[in-house]
C-alpha cells in the first residue's frame, strides 16, 4: 500500500506538472522551477517555424513575388535632365568651329585666286603638250577627267562631301567598328564622352541606305544654285557651319524637354542649303521627285518645311530631330538676310593679315592693302 500510495502520489505530481506545462505553453512562455523537464528543442523550433516563417521560407517567398510583380527600377541619372550647363562646352565649340570655318574658307579663297593666273598658263601647257602626245583610247583617266570635268562646279563641290558620307555608311556595316561609331558618329547631349566632336562627325554620319540617298540627292540638287550664289569656298564654309549649329539647336531642345538620345544625319545642313537658295530665289519653281506633276515655288516650299519643323519641335514628334531641321533652316535664312554681311563681306582684315604673312609684311614683294581677295 505504501508502494502503491507512493506511486499514485507520484502520478499525480506528474500529472499536476504536464497540466502546468500544457498551459504555459498555451500562453506562449516558460517559467523557470527546480523541478521540470527539460523543454524539447524540436516542438519550439516548430511552434517559431509556425509562427514567423524561417529566412529561407522568406527569401522564397520574396523571390516569388519579385518573380511575379518585378519592382521598378528608378534610374537616377548623373545630372539633372534640364542642367543647361552642359551646353556650355557645344556653344563655345560651335562659336569657335563657326569662325575658323569661315576664316580658313576666307584664307582658301585667296590662295585660290592668287593661284589662279598660274593654272592659267598651267592649263595652257597641258593642252599644248596633249597635242604632241598620241592620243589614248579607252584611257580610264581620261574618261574620269571627261565625267569631272562635265559636271558643274556645285557638284564638283559636294562630290567630296557625298564620298565622305558613303564612306561613313560603309563604316556602320562593320561591326567592330560599332562602339566607336556610337561614341563619335552619333550626337547626344547627356554623353559624357565626344559632344563636341560628335558635333560635326555626326553631320556625315548615316544608319539607313534611304536615310543616305534622300539627304544626296537634295544636296545633289541644290549643289548647283547654292555654290554658283556663295562660290565653293563661303559654301563649304556655311555647310560645315550649318552642321554644327543645327546640332547645337537639337542639343538645346533634348536638354529642355529631357529627352536625350543620339541623333544622325547631314539633314540639319542640307536644310540650311536649302533654307539659302529659297531664301534668296523665292520664285524658283520645285517639284518633289515622286510628284514630279505638282510644282510649287521655293518661298512656299521653305514656309511649309519651317511650319512642320516647328511644330515637330512644340509637339514632341520624335520621328526626325525636327529641332535639328528647324535650326538648320533658320541659320540658312538668317545668313543669306544678315549673315552674309556680318560674316563674309567683313573678311577683308583677315585676307590682309595673311596677306602681309605670305609675303613677308605691307612691304613685301606683292604686298600692300589692296593684295587681298575680292568682296564679292
Amino acid at each position: 500500500m505504501a508502494w502503491s500510495g507512493c506511486v499514485l502520489r507520484s502520478l499525480a505530481r506528474q500529472e499536476l506538472l504536464s497540466s502546468a506545462s500544457r498551459t504555459r505553453l498555451k500562453h506562449g512562455f516558460q517559467q523557470r522551477s527546480a523541478f521540470r523537464r527539460p523543454a524539447k528543442k524540436t516542438d519550439a523550433k516548430r511552434v517559431e517555424e509556425e509562427v514567423v516563417p524561417s529566412h529561407t521560407e522568406a527569401s522564397e517567398a520574396w523571390t516569388t513575388k519579385r518573380a511575379v510583380d518585378p519592382p521598378q527600377i528608378i534610374k537616377i541619372p548623373k545630372t539633372p535632365p534640364r542642367n543647361f550647363g552642359r551646353l556650355v562646352k557645344p556653344l563655345v565649340f560651335t562659336v569657335g568651329f563657326t569662325g575658323c570655318s569661315f576664316a580658313a574658307a576666307a584664307i582658301w579663297q585667296y590662295e585660290s585666286l592668287k593661284s589662279r593666273v598660274q593654272s592659267y598658263f598651267d592649263e595652257l601647257r597641258a593642252d599644248w603638250m596633249e597635242k604632241l602626245r598620241p592620243q589614248k583610247q579607252g584611257d580610264f583617266r581620261k574618261e574620269i577627267n571627261q565625267w569631272w570635268n562635265s559636271l558643274s562646279e556645285g557638284q564638283r563641290t559636294v562630290t567630296g562631301i557625298i564620298a565622305a558620307n558613303v564612306v561613313v555608311y560603309c563604316c556602320w556595316r562593320v561591326p567592330a567598328l560599332q562602339r566607336t561609331m556610337l561614341r563619335y558618329f552619333t550626337s547626344d547631349p547627356s554623353a559624357s564622352k565626344a559632344v563636341c566632336s560628335s558635333m560635326l562627325l555626326s553631320t556625315f554620319s548615316h544608319y539607313s541606305l534611304l536615310h543616305l540617298a534622300a539627304n544626296m540627292y537634295v544636296l545633289w540638287s541644290f549643289s548647283s544654285s547654292a555654290v554658283s550664289m556663295l562660290g565653293p569656298e563661303q559654301f563649304l564654309a556655311v555647310y560645315l557651319s550649318a552642321g554644327v549649329v543645327s546640332t547645337m539647336a537639337s542639343y538645346v531642345a533634348k536638354t529642355a524637354s529631357g529627352r536625350f538620345g543620339p541623333s544622325l544625319g547631314a539633314s540639319g545642313a542640307i536644310m540650311t542649303v536649302l533654307a539659302a537658295v529659297c531664301t534668296k530665289m523665292p520664285e524658283a519653281k520645285l517639284a518633289i521627285i515622286f510628284l514630279p506633276m505638282f510644282t510649287f515655288t521655293a518661298g512656299n516650299a521653305l514656309k511649309a518645311i519651317v511650319a512642320m519643323d516647328a511644330a515637330g519641335v512644340v509637339l514632341g514628334w520624335r520621328f526626325f530631330d525636327h529641332a535639328a531641321h528647324l535650326g538648320g533652316a533658320l541659320f540658312g535664312i538668317w545668313y543669306i538676310m544678315f549673315g552674309h554681311e556680318l560674316i563674309w563681306k567683313n573678311r577683308d582684315s583677315l585676307v590682309r593679315v595673311w596677306h602681309n604673312l605670305r609675303t613677308g609684311g605691307p612691304g613685301g614683294p606683292g604686298g600692300g592693302a589692296d593684295g587681298g581677295a575680292g568682296s564679292a
